[in-house]
């Protein structure tokens, strides 16, 4: 998705960030023991109601908050970003640790583009991945089931299921392997960037 920053879509979107910022700072007064308010002001924030297993540990921040979709069981730690122009998916039972971002848009690389518009790609994170802390994950990017993303990582590349990736850029660590004797599943050969 391509918008222009100028025009009556701008305009929009402009709407759509101060709504968000606005929800975002009213989930940002309140403490960790208010699970329940955390829990109405996020399902107002995203526009659909949490299970009553979603944990988020204020502050907060998002530039929008409709485009958000969370699974059940989620944890999302403090000082988490989620940029959701392009649309976050989030699966049941992810872990996001603190100081994460999690960023589907960004402007052009051409210096004259640059404030001309905003491109925006989706972020989808499968069920069970934990996003260890001060990790960013860039829009364009799926995360396989199962996986983990080392802290600090910036994720440009698709991550395989049940992989561990770290490192800027992410690349593949290892495999993940649930049961003595044998890998969880088919990661890339260690070493090589994610895709």
């Amino acid at each position: 998705m391509r918008v222009a920053t100028s025009g009556p879509e701008w305009a929009e979107r402009a709407e759509e960030v101060a709504r968000g910022m606005r929800l975002a700072a009213e989930l940002n007064k309140l403490g960790f023991d208010d699970a329940a308010r955390i829990r109405e002001l996020f399902g107002e924030l995203t526009g659909r109601p949490v299970d009553e297993g979603f944990r988020l540990v204020p502050p907060f921040y998002t530039a929008g908050g409709r485009r958000i979709r969370v699974g059940r069981r989620v944890f999302i730690n403090q000082c988490c970003t989620i940029y959701d122009m392009g649309g976050v998916d989030i699966g049941d039972l992810v872990m996001i640790g603190p100081n994460v971002s999690l960023i589907t848009d960004g402007h052009a690389m051409q210096p004259s583009q640059r404030r001309a518009w905003i491109e925006a790609r989706p972020i989808v994170i499968g069920a069970n991945v934990w996003i260890a802390a001060g990790a960013t994950i860039v829009g364009g990017v799926t995360v396989g089931e199962n996986s983990v993303v080392g802290a600090g990582a910036v994720v440009t590349r698709d991550v395989p299921p049940n992989s561990f990736v770290a490192g800027v850029p992410a690349r593949v660590v290892r495999g993940l392997d649930e049961a003595p004797g044998g890998p969880a599943g088919d990661p890339p050969p260690v070493g090589e960037p994610v895709r």
